[in-house]
């Protein structure tokens, strides 16, 4: 494994993660209202990104909680950034941590991978069904140029090596 690489070492990827959360509540509980809440500033927080790419959205929304492709309890986050730098900056740097830090409020903790990262084509608009073959992947096999952590990165380059596939 190796650092992850920058834009300018590899242009010709983006990002992809997905990452899934079992509800504690429905979203329409009051003990859920605060999540619910940062909803919107969030995503438009990630909108605005240095890095940002493109974010799964449920038609007519502005996110994808509507959409329950891992069980009626389990909602679902899928966004491409153009390397890991963006998406980390933004998920650990940011507004969106907040929200990281009162995850236990409202989704309980797994006890599997509940977070994955692939490499994609520039262009490349990952579909649920993809990102969740990586998630299980990755909870099979654990970490893999094809399906990986912050914790346990691969370049792109990596990811297209021919041994990697």
């Amino acid at each position: 494994m190796t650092t992850p690489s920058t834009p300018s070492t590899h242009p010709a990827a983006h990002l992809a993660q997905l990452n899934v959360a079992t509800l504690r509540h429905p979203l329409d509980d009051p003990r859920i209202a605060p999540f619910v809440e940062m909803l919107d500033p969030v995503n438009t927080a990630a909108d605005g990104a240095p890095g940002f790419v493109w974010r799964l959205a449920e038609e007519g929304t502005g996110d994808a909680t509507g959409l329950r492709p891992a069980g009626e309890d389990v909602i679902v986050n899928l966004t491409v950034w153009e390397s890991r730098e963006a998406l980390w900056d933004f998920t650990y740097r940011s507004g969106h941590l907040e929200a990281m830090r009162r995850r236990r409020d409202w989704f309980h903790r797994h006890v599997e991978a509940h977070l994955v990262l692939w490499w994609v084509p520039v262009g490349h608009v990952p579909t649920v069904a993809e990102a969740l073959e990586r998630l299980a992947e990755l909870r099979e096999n654990g970490p893999s140029p094809r399906a990986f952590t912050f914790a346990s990165s691969y370049t792109a380059a990596e990811a297209a090596a021919p041994h990697a596939r």
